[in-house]
C-alpha cells in the first residue's frame, strides 16, 4: 500500500500523505515515499509544492511501535532521522514555494516537517506538538531550527515540559499564515498556490532562498547534530524505557 500520494498539475505539486489508521506515522518506506514525491516535483519543475495529510492527524511522528520492534534502537533512529533529514533539506532547499496544509494535530518529526513549509496554512482543530524528551529522545527533523520562528523559550518549553501549541498561538507566533476552519482549508490552500502560481517564479525562489539563507545558512549542520543526538539516546535505557512506557501507556521511570 502506498503511504504518499503525488499529484501535479498546472505547475503545483501536491504530497499527501495516505495512512490515516496509523496518524500518518513517519517510517522509512513514509520517508522514502516522501523524498521520492519530492524528488518528482522537482523533475517535473513545480513551481508549488503541497504539503497535506489524509485523516485526523497531519503527522504522529515517528513509528514507536516499530522503535520497540528495533533490534538496535540506536543505528534505526539515525537511518530514519538521516532519512527525514533529507526530505527537510530537499524541501528547503528547493526553488519551488513549498506549502503546508494542516489539518489535524502534528507531533514529532510532523511538526518540522509542516514548518520546513515556506507558508503554513492551518486548521483551527490544528495542534503541534514537541514532545520527544517524554518518551526519552531529542528533536530531530528540524525542531531545534524551529528558535528561528518561534524563539528560544518558546521552543525549550514545548521540548522540555511537552506543552502544545494550538493553531491560533502558531498564527501569533509568525510560524502559521493563515487559520481557517477546517472546513475551508482546501479552499484557502487554493487561494494561496493560485496567488504564488501567479508571481515571477525566479522572483519567489531567489527571495525565498535570500530569507532562508540569513534565517539558517547551514540547516544541516542542525540536522546532523539533531540525528546524532536522537540515536545516541534511541541507543541508550532512557530511550527504550520512554518508548516502551508510551506504547504500554505507563509513566515513564528515568533513572541516570
Amino acid at each position: 500500500m502506498s503511504l504518499i500520494r503525488y499529484e501535479y498539475a498546472d505547475g503545483c505539486a501536491r504530497i499527501t500523505m495516505t495512512n490515516p489508521d496509523r496518524g500518518n506515522v513517519f517510517k522509512p518506506e513514509a520517508g522514502e515515499e516522501m523524498l521520492a514525491a519530492i524528488l518528482r516535483a522537482k523533475a517535473d519543475s513545480a513551481r508549488v509544492i503541497v504539503l497535506a495529510a489524509e485523516g485526523k492527524y497531519f503527522s504522529v511522528g515517528g513509528d514507536l511501535a516499530g522503535f520497540a520492534a528495533a533490534e538496535d534502537l540506536g543505528p534505526f533512529i539515525l537511518e530514519l532521522a538521516e532519512g527525514a533529514n533529507r526530505i527537510i533539506t530537499e524541501l528547503v532547499r528547493c526553488d519551488a514555494i513549498v506549502v503546508s496544509a494542516v489539518q489535524g494535530t502534528a507531533a514529532g518529526v510532523g511538526f518540522p516537517l509542516a514548518a520546513a513549509a515556506d507558508i503554513v496554512v492551518a486548521a483551527d482543530r490544528a495542534k503541534f506538538s514537541l514532545a520527544y524528551a517524554k518518551v526519552g529522545l531529542s528533536v530531530d527533523g528540524g525542531g531545534s531550527l524551529l528558535v528561528h520562528t518561534l524563539g528560544l523559550h518558546r521552543v525549550l518549553r514545548l521540548t522540555l515540559l511537552g506543552d502544545m501549541l494550538s493553531a491560533s498561538e502558531a498564527l501569533e507566533a509568525g510560524l502559521v499564515a493563515r487559520v481557517v476552519p477546517a472546513d475551508e482549508l482546501d479552499a484557502t490552500v487554493d487561494e494561496v498556490v493560485a496567488t504564488l502560481l501567479s508571481g515571477s517564479p525566479e522572483a519567489l525562489a531567489r527571495t525565498k532562498h535570500l530569507i532562508r539563507d540569513v534565517a539558517e545558512p547551514n540547516p544541516e549542520s542542525a540536522l546532523r547534530r539533531e540525528a546524532e543526538s536522537i540515536s545516541a539516546l534511541g541507543g541508550s535505557a532512557s530511550g527504550r524505557e520512554g518508548v516502551n512506557a508510551f506504547l504500554e501507556k505507563r509513566p515513564p521511570s528515568f533513572t541516570r
